[in-house]
């Protein structure tokens, strides 16, 4: 057996790569077509081969086998070769894997950019290009230029077709680049609300009979007679659409079907559109249809359709996973990872929107047509929930109950909404933290603090993490004035919600009870910035700018706040004031006078509005601002008085004599009255003079009389009684400074004595011309006179 058996020989030493190509020849095929000995044993019959002679193959590619055929001569060895890594250097060319020993390539031929062709192109590129930069601008919100963008391709396109039908190119022309063109010129005529040029370029493609998929486009036209409000010719061109599309492209008549549905509703044919929707809710169930269905059945009023489209809107399959799938079943961290990944990504978020909006649909469904679908509100709230209950929608029945109890608060029937909100207190933790809210909030209002606490207290055990609850919690709190322990409450519930403008507009009111302003401020800046233009915010944030004496803020405030409110009188008052107190008299005049104008019975204002006319020294304007301040309070002495003082100060002493006799009729006792008629007769040379002089020493006794009994009692305040009663009020009115120097006159048998000064009397010049002579009876009593005359344009006069 040995003797069969041959061994390779050995491999030098110094070859490097030997036992590479170790290869038993006998498997070798790749080379059949090279061996020259294969070849000729293949085409005759006497190369047949001997028996193999060598058991184990050659170690070496340079070696080769002992093996021979019948002409004697060696066969090579056609083993896979080294690549090109050998000992011998005379077995053939060298290793040139990428053929470099060829010569280099011959030059490539030119572009001949003069070339029609070349140019052609050049221009199509150029033309792809401006459809992208327009979609791409339009996506950037740059209508303008999208628009821009889309007419340049336009025109280049145009070009481009004339240049293949001047060279008549065997090539066809670009049917998709022109209707690539013309679809993007359209829809940026559209989105610029250029109707007319969208509606004219979708013609072109629609007529077009090249364009295979051109009809389709009839739906954007029905869209831009939708916004036309054209329902006719939208509905018209929706149909056409439909007849165009195969009944493959469901989704695509699903949507066009529903736009019909909406166009019908537009024109109140909502018999049709019920037609539509329930095709819709019948091939493809979405929550749109669903909903304007039921919408169509309550404006038709059939109670039976609102139920079956109710029952049909709450069927459609949510397609929302549940929230279990992110609750992670065991501490494995890898999994905490994963579900911490996907807790708030791009799909959960679309999956609790998409859950919202069906929650949403569903309520406002169901509000709907709870009053009408049966006799009551109540027995229909009842049949919706029931309906809600046996759905996939179970945890919205809890809500649809406390809304039940809102609709009875509505109804101002709060016993019932106290009844059914009680109902709730049995319930799971969520939905009983919601109904003891509602039921604090209840008591609050009709200031029950006892119950509307233990209510709260009952939300907020029920669910600390409530921001309602704790806002309630905290209001409770609040009155009974504890604000320190407020705040709390309403930090705790900004932790839990920081969007709950609630607690957040609450913590600034009591930062302002506790006299921290700074700290209220930042709350309230913070709200603005959430809720822009909101009248409550603005002027609680120029209050605060007033309390901490910033008057140039609080003014620009009160700007911002009349311009969401412009015809608000207590804030155009309060810009009056400010003005007033910064020395700016035209602009309070301006500010007051349009308070005056919106509410024409704030005192106060009317108060300064007189006082202002006296001040310029035009009282006869005066005059129809106490005559209102009169009618207003007609109690009132004071009123009547400034009123016959100003027909005074403007020279018409009749009238003032007038007015005075009308006041001492309705106020017989009234001590100023009195000294103003006896001046004004003996003045006039009247005869009543000792009849009103005899009149005002009974009144000046019996006021003697009166001090001295309360002098007994009340030695102190004396003095300040006398005062008061000479105006004949108790002087805790607003408007007491405008006759502050009318109650300066002393109650002594002189009754036309003064102190006040005779500077204002002096530089005083009638508006309506120089005064009549005075009668002669009055020249020896100039002094008085003037004293007199002061009495009514003192330095208190003068607005506030």
């Amino acid at each position: 057996m040995m003797q069969n058996v041959h061994l390779a020989p050995e491999a030098d030493e110094d070859d490097l790569y030997s036992g590479y190509n170790d290869y038993n020849p006998t498997f070798d095929t790749e080379d059949l077509e090279n061996d020259v000995a294969f070849q000729q044993a293949v085409r005759t019959s006497h190369g047949r081969r001997p028996p193999m002679t060598a058991k184990i193959p050659g170690t070496a590619a340079s070696r080769p086998v002992a093996t021979a055929f019948g002409d004697g001569v060696a066969r090579p060895m056609t083993a896979v070769h080294a690549a090109g890594y050998t000992k011998a250097s005379v077995r053939g060319s060298l290793f040139d894997p990428l053929g470099q020993a060829k010569g280099p390539a011959p030059l490539l031929e030119m572009k001949n950019e003069d070339s029609p062709e070349e140019k052609i192109s050049q221009l199509e590129k150029k033309v792809n290009e401006l459809v992208e930069e327009s979609c791409i601008a339009n996506s950037c919100g740059d209508l303008k230029l999208a628009l821009e963008k889309a007419k340049e391709a336009g025109r280049k396109e145009r070009v481009l077709v004339r240049q293949r039908e001047q060279i008549a190119t065997s090539e066809s022309i670009n049917l998709d680049l022109t209707y690539t063109v013309l679809f993007n010129l359209a829809s940026q005529y559209a989105a610029n609300e250029m109707y007319a040029e969208a509606l004219n370029t979708y013609q072109v493609i629609v007529k077009n009979k090249m364009f295979s998929n051109g009809g389709r486009l009839k739906v954007n036209m029905g869209n831009i007679y939708l916004k036309q409000r054209n329902y006719s010719k939208a509905i018209k061109f929706y149909r056409m659409a439909l007849d165009q599309i195969p009944s493959v492209q469901k989704e695509m008549r699903i949507k066009i079907m529903q736009n019909i549905g909406v166009a019908f509703i537009k024109t109140g044919q909502y018999i049709d559109a019920i037609s539509s929707f329930e095709h819709t809710m019948s091939m493809s169930p979405n929550l749109k249809a669903g909903f304007n269905l039921v919408l169509c059945c309550f404006a038709v009023g059939d109670s039976e359709q609102m139920k079956k489209a109710f029952q049909k809107l709450i069927a459609v399959p949510l397609e929302v996973d549940y929230d279990d799938k992110y609750i992670s079943p065991n501490d494995d961290p890898h999994t905490n990872l994963l579900i911490e990944a996907i807790k708030n990504d791009s799909l959960r978020q679309m999956e609790r929107e998409r859950k919202s909006m069906a929650e949403e649909y569903i309520m406002t469904a169901a509000k709907l047509i709870a009053p009408v679908i049966e006799t009551s509100f109540a027995v229909g709230y009842d049949w919706c929930v029931e309906a809600v209950k046996a759905s996939q929608y179970v945890e919205l029945a809890n809500d649809l109950e406390i809304n039940k109890a809102t609709t009875y608060l509505k109804q101002k029937d709060f016993n019932q909404a106290v009844e059914t909100l009680k109902t709730f207190e049995k319930k799971d933790s969520r939905v009983k933290s919601a109904a003891a809210t509602n039921l604090s909030f209840l008591y609050y209002l009709e200031n029950e603090l006892a119950q509307a606490t233990d209510y709260a207290d009952l939300a907020v055990n029920s669910d600390r993490y409530n921001p309602a609850a704790l806002t309630n919690k905290g209001n409770t709190v609040s009155a009974n004035g504890d604000y320190e322990k407020a705040a709390e409450f309403y930090k705790e519930a900004l932790r839990n919600d920081s969007s709950c403008t609630e607690a957040l507009y609450n913590l600034g009111l009591s930062y302002k009870k506790l006299s921290r302003m700074d700290e209220a401020l930042d709350c309230f800046l913070k709200l603005h910035a959430i809720l822009r233009n909101n009248a409550q915010v603005l002027h609680q944030i120029a209050n605060i700018y007033e309390v901490m004496e910033d008057p140039n803020q609080a003014i620009e405030w009160l700007m911002q706040l009349i311009s969401v409110v412009p015809t608000d009188p207590r804030v155009l008052s309060k810009l009056g004031k400010l003005y007033d107190n910064e020395g700016d008299k035209s602009q309070a005049f301006h500010y007051y006078y349009e308070s005056y104008r919106h509410f024409p019975s704030n005192i106060e204002v009317i108060e300064w509005l007189g006082a202002y006319y006296i001040d310029t020294q035009f009282c006869e304007k005066a005059i129809e601002y106490f005559e209102r301040a009169a009618l207003i309070l007609p109690t009132q002495v004071k009123w009547q008085l400034m009123i016959a003082s100003c027909y005074r100060r403007s020279g018409n002493y009749q009238k003032a004599l007038d007015k005075y006799k009308v006041i001492h009729s309705k106020f017989p006792e009234n001590v100023e009255c009195l000294r103003f008629l006896v001046r004004l007769c003996t003045d006039m040379g009247l005869k009543e003079v000792q009849e009103y002089m005899t009149k005002l020493k009974r009144v000046e006794k019996l006021k003697e009389i009166r001090e001295q009994r309360v002098k007994s009692g009340r030695d102190g305040s004396a003095r300040s009684r006398r005062e008061g009663s000479a105006g004949g009020d108790s002087g805790g009115n607003k408007g007491e400074r405008l006759s502050a120097k009318l109650r300066t006159l002393p109650g002594t048998s002189e009754p036309y004595e003064s102190s006040s000064s005779k500077e204002i009397d002096a530089s005083y010049i009638d508006p309506l011309g120089p005064q009549a002579e005075r009668p002669k009876t009055a020249a020896r009593k100039r002094t008085e006179e003037d004293e007199f005359a002061d009495e009514e344009l003192g330095e208190d006069l003068l607005p506030e």
